[in-house]
């Protein structure tokens, strides 16, 4: 293995897949009955808006994915287009995040795994779906394509046919709720409880900015990367808005009931699966989120793999993270530390009865802080190094991120206080890095990006 630049093997019907897989097309399911319960019924609203809201980040994805197709992503934007420094500590708050969501899905698979089958323990479908996914990243993208989207094609799948079911019992019974009341409604409905749902609603959609990581990979046009963003965005917001709007006129519950019964939110649509539509179809919707969550962990893991290769070649983190396999064109360390820093968090948890809420805890906050820093640099790139002129360039290089960041503000500080301290503590040890390690860094590409 030398260090190398990453293949380019990647169409862009791969990175929407990868996009999907990350996100999850049910992603919404397990929380259902929080948002049903805070919005007062009018979830289906709550996605419409939540998707508007990332549709700002989206955007200013896509304009630096144009102007920078590089595996850093937000590392490399806000390098460019703030500081190099900037970059280092954004880049290294995400990677919280791309480090410890995979571990979090991969326990929830090997949780949700161990309750369909009981007698093998947590620890082991945990460590078989870290060597399976890490297997398929090992080898590449062009050569697991198909598996990913043999996987994706299940998960979309088993989604639709809850979905058609579903509206067939909405056609031919009485509905439970009124067809209006997921886009307005009960009687206790207000605007600041829409936004408090929103808040956690768009957590459901992290992971369409790790198709920025596969920059490198395009196989395509440049603006391919920027199209699978928005297109994956737009896809996972439809899929959204379809799955609970159907759950919403089926639910057995109303609003008030699950506010009262906490205990039931983050079963509820299960519930309604199993009772409303078909036991067979909730077994199976079960089973694909136990599945999906390997892969969607897998993709985060190849995420991550790719920041720690930027990161590692620009000599910030320690350069045999840049390592590329010759076979494959992947950065093979990167991958093989991930996988093993993945490993050893999903063994502790798993072996640990608050395993999964305290993992849960530290993610989100890296995710929508280089969010906001993105945004930052948008601004920083266009309207000042490239000094951009016009009415246009003031809505679209200034307007736009300025909303971005005013809508993502309120989620930050919605975040739960112990991800805050962790997120600080994080940051603290970025710093530390940063201040030993300044004098060794080769940015050479941010010296031939024509302004």
């Amino acid at each position: 293995m030398i260090m190398q630049q990453l293949s380019k093997n990647m169409r862009f019907r791969d990175m929407v897949i990868l996009g999907l897989l990350f996100i999850g097309p049910a992603a919404p399911v397990g929380l259902f009955g929080v948002l049903d319960a805070i919005s007062d019924g009018a979830i289906a609203l709550v996605y419409i808006v939540a998707t508007l809201v990332m549709a700002f980040t989206a955007y200013s994805y896509a304009r630096m994915a144009n102007a920078l197709p590089h595996a850093g992503a937000v590392y490399a934007y806000c390098s460019l287009g703030i500081h190099p420094n900037a970059g280092f500590l954004v880049g290294w708050l995400l990677l919280l995040d791309y480090m410890f969501i995979p571990a979090v899905a991969y326990l929830f698979s090997g949780i949700s795994l161990n309750a369909l089958i009981p007698d093998v323990p947590v620890w082991l479908w945990t460590c078989l779906a870290v060597v399976l996914t890490t297997t398929l990243n090992l080898i590449g993208v062009k050569k697991s394509a198909k598996i990913t989207l043999i996987i994706l094609l299940l998960e979309i799948l088993i989604l639709f046919a809850v979905l058609l079911v579903g509206i067939w019992i909405i056609l031919t019974t009485d509905l439970n709720r009124n067809w209006l009341q997921p886009f307005i409604g009960g009687a206790a409905f207000t605007w600041s409880n829409l936004f408090s749902a929103v808040s956690i609603a768009v957590l459901a959609y992290l992971g369409f900015d790790a198709i920025a990581t596969f920059s490198e990979e395009n196989s395509g046009q440049r603006n391919l990367v920027s199209k699978a963003i928005i297109s994956c965005l737009i896809l996972a917001g439809c899929l959204f808005v379809m799955q609970i709007y159907v759950a919403s006129l089926l639910s057995p519950y109303d609003s008030e009931y699950l506010r009262n019964h906490p205990e039931l939110q983050g079963k509820a649509y299960y519930h309604i699966v199993n009772q409303e539509i078909n036991l067979w179809l909730g077994w199976a919707l079960s089973l694909m989120k136990a599945i999906g969550a390997s892969f969607a962990a897998m993709v985060g893991q190849a995420a991550a793999s790719r920041l720690l290769f930027s990161m590692g070649r620009d000599k910030r983190l320690p350069p045999f993270f840049a390592k590329v396999s010759q076979k494959s064109g992947v950065p093979t360390m990167a991958i093989l530390f991930a996988a093993l820093f993945n490993l050893c968090l999903v063994i502790i948890a798993a072996n640990n009865a608050k395993g999964l809420p305290t993992l849960v805890s530290f993610v989100d906050i890296g995710a929508l802080t280089a969010f906001i820093m993105l945004h930052i640099s948008v601004i920083g790139y266009f309207k000042f190094k490239k000094a951009s002129k016009g009415g246009l360039s003031w809505f679209l290089d200034v307007f736009i991120p300025i909303v971005g960041i005013l809508v993502l503000l309120p989620v930050l500080l919605h975040i739960d206080n112990y991800a805050k301290i962790v997120g600080i503590i994080w940051l603290v040890i970025g710093l530390i890095i940063l201040y030993f390690n300044k004098d060794k860094a080769q940015l050479n590409w941010l010296e031939k990006v024509k302004y």
